[in-house]
């Protein structure tokens, strides 16, 4: 089970240790000169307690990545460090934990600071994905310091492991759309024994890895590499995080990039039923691209997920081709208009009893390796959102919301709906709170680019973020496009635009539509 709202840079599954860590230093200026600097007391306002100047004042002692497993470790440009932070934002005397960092530092002389990068998930590894990210960002690299890290709680930083790769496996043969009270069971179950095997291999951290503990982190990173302003550049779940730093740190605000807007208004069911209607929206589009039609290609792929459901299909790899796998391979090209010829092989591979394809699309979105090891992308995902959140649906909830789920989305409605039961059923730790709280009175303008074929974050959330940051804070850029997120995708438009608000702080006009 799991929800669909990594963005595809998880494809780049290098991952990176890090060595121990000598300091940046920087200043920045604010979007269209609106955003001022703070002093390092200030710029802890969004917690209740100063911090400890131990952990303001530590000193990065950059260092050579190192490779892990299978992935290579990036070019010589390439640095990476750890940081301190502590593990519960209200006692910073207390336990610390690592966080990974890596940067490349500016290539030309008129350097900005550093723009700090999340990759969504959550649970993205921005160790592994920013080398992969950066030749999109060629031009922000020769002014900022290109920087990411892996979140708390994910991968390098206290990556959190809830199950071994066979537990792994073996749950993907779970019926994700439960058909019987037999299966229903069993379904609920599983979901209670991840979240137990999350508490038993992780204890207190579970607890500490929300998406404001990493907003918090995130002020503190600024402090460390010697920014005065946060600037930063959030894509899919990280538009959420990026909101959420707004209303803690508003006047540490500098540029703000939000790419592929998750809707800050929406709870945890109303974003899985957001997640329904844009996968299929997407796969409406890919269909009417093949000529085939929308109704008529969603009811052929309903018919060939029963017949999975009832008889998983024979892979090269021996391995079946179960209902989840199948969905996921699907789910999988549509975050592409690249990718599209590719799912229309996999289909018909599958119409004609083979299931290789998409079980291979579906193992690259489950970081799956070819010798068998999954990476834990999903794990961190899961641990960080049902921390957020408070929704516990219960087995009849869920019921009740199925027709309309079904009514959205024929192909992906069923699957999401009974993961609203599923997903954080019975978990070991409470959620913080029903919608993340991203109003940012006072802060500079933030730009947030939405892409109308989005299906991973459908481009709804766009307005519904510009509207819960405030007047005058979201500007919005659209893009008339395909896939997920848009910067880089191919649209002078949108890049050009993106690029003169992080490099000259150029706020376009509200509302702008690139085609």
């Amino acid at each position: 089970m799991a929800r669909f709202v990594r963005w595809t840079a998880l494809t780049a599954t290098a991952a990176l240790l890090v060595t121990a860590c000598s300091g940046g230093s920087s200043d920045g200026g604010g979007a269209g000169g609106k955003a001022s600097g703070t002093s390092s007391s200030a710029a802890s306002a969004g917690s209740a307690t100063p911090l400890p100047s131990s952990l303001t004042s530590q000193k990065l002692d950059w260092g050579r990545c190192k490779a892990t497993g299978d992935s290579p470790a990036p070019g010589d440009e390439w640095q990476c460090a750890t940081l301190e932070a502590p593990l519960d934002w209200k006692k910073p005397d207390g336990r610390t934990i690592d966080l990974a960092l890596i940067r490349a530092r500016a290539s030309g002389d008129d350097r900005i600071g550093s723009l700090l990068f999340n990759f969504g998930g959550p649970g993205s590894s921005g160790l592994s994905t920013l080398p992969w990210y950066a030749s999109a960002t060629s031009e922000l690299g020769k002014r900022y310091d290109l920087v990411s890290w892996d979140p708390r709680g994910v991968g390098a930083s206290e990556g959190v492991r809830c199950r071994t790769d066979k537990e792994i496996q073996a749950s993907e043969s779970m019926d994700i759309t439960p058909d019987t009270p037999a299966e229903e069971t069993a379904y609920l179950r599983d979901a209670a024994d991840f979240g137990q095997g999350c508490q038993k291999s992780e204890g207190a951290l579970i607890a500490h890895v929300s998406t404001t503990d990493t907003a918090r982190d995130m002020d503190l990173m600024r402090q460390v590499l010697g920014d005065t302003q946060m600037h930063y550049f959030g894509i899919s779940y990280g538009t959420e995080l990026g909101g959420v730093y707004a209303h803690l740190f508003p006047k540490n605000v500098g540029r703000l990039i939000l790419d592929a807007v998750v809707d800050p208004s929406a709870d945890g069911e109303g974003h899985t039923e957001n997640q329904a209607r844009g996968f299929q929206r997407a796969l409406n589009n890919y269909l009417d691209s093949t000529g085939q039609g929308a109704e008529e290609g969603s009811r052929k792929i309903v018919d060939l997920l029963k017949r999975i459901d009832a008889s998983p299909l024979p892979t090269s790899s021996g391995r079946k081709l179960t209902e989840a796998l199948a969905l996921t391979g699907i789910i999988r090209p549509l975050y592409s208009e690249a990718s599209w010829p590719t799912l229309t092989s996999a289909l018909e591979a599958a119409e004609e009893g083979d299931g290789s394809e998409l079980l291979a699309l579906a193992d690259d979105y489950n970081e799956r390796s070819a010798s068998g090891h999954y990476g834990t992308g999903t794990h961190s995902q899961r641990v960080i959102s049902c921390l957020d959140t408070r929704q516990r649906p219960t087995l009849e909830e869920t019921r009740k919301l199925l027709p309309r789920f079904e009514k959205v989305s024929p192909v992906f409605g069923p699957m999401l709906g009974w993961d609203t039961a599923g997903w954080c059923h019975d978990w070991p730790v409470a959620g913080q709170h029903d919608t993340p709280e991203v109003s940012a009175p006072g802060a500079a303008p933030i730009l947030l680019v939405g892409n109308t074929g989005d299906p991973a974050t459908p481009y709804e959330g766009t307005r519904k973020m510009a509207d819960e940051l405030g007047k005058g804070v979201g500007v919005m850029l659209t893009w008339k496009g395909e896939g997920h997120a848009s910067y880089g995708k191919g649209s002078d438009c949108v890049d050009s635009t993106v690029n003169a608000y992080l490099l000259q702080g150029t706020v376009p006009k509200d509302g702008k539509v690139c085609s």
